[in-house]
């Protein structure tokens, strides 16, 4: 069988390949939801299938996870962010949204400041 004169040459689309960059941001993001997924399980109660309740994945993706070889993919995500403050705070900070968890800290903090000014009007008349 013989090849056709034409075909042989592959047409330029104007799409380049896509650089290591990417592939280190995967290998980072899965490093950090391995990270915060490492501490979650370490919490009394808290075990591989808990996480696998939380998002609906099998124990061995979930180990995946753990492991780092992969980071979930978005439906999983959030489920996970939804359960765990771990979660949530490496994600937002992944992203560069540190801001927002100090907003969350202050919020915190509303309740135990309010109560320590009714202390200290009591005390001044």
């Amino acid at each position: 069988m013989s090849f056709p004169g034409t075909g042989k040459v592959l047409h330029r689309t104007g799409k380049e390949l896509p650089s290591g960059s990417d592939q280190d941001s995967r290998t980072q993001y899965a490093a950090a939801v391995a990270a915060s997924l490492r501490q979650v399980l370490e919490s009394p109660g808290i075990s591989t299938k808990t996480v696998m309740r939380w998002t609906g994945a099998s124990e061995r993706t979930v180990k995946g996870w753990v492991a780092g070889r992969y980071g979930p993919r978005g439906e999983h995500l959030v489920a996970l962010m939804r359960s765990s403050d771990l979660v949530l705070e490496c994600m937002l900070s992944l992203a560069g949204r540190e801001v927002v968890l100090d907003v969350r800290k202050l919020a915190a903090l509303r309740e135990p400041l309010r109560a320590l000014s009714r202390m200290v009007g009591e005390l001044i008349p």
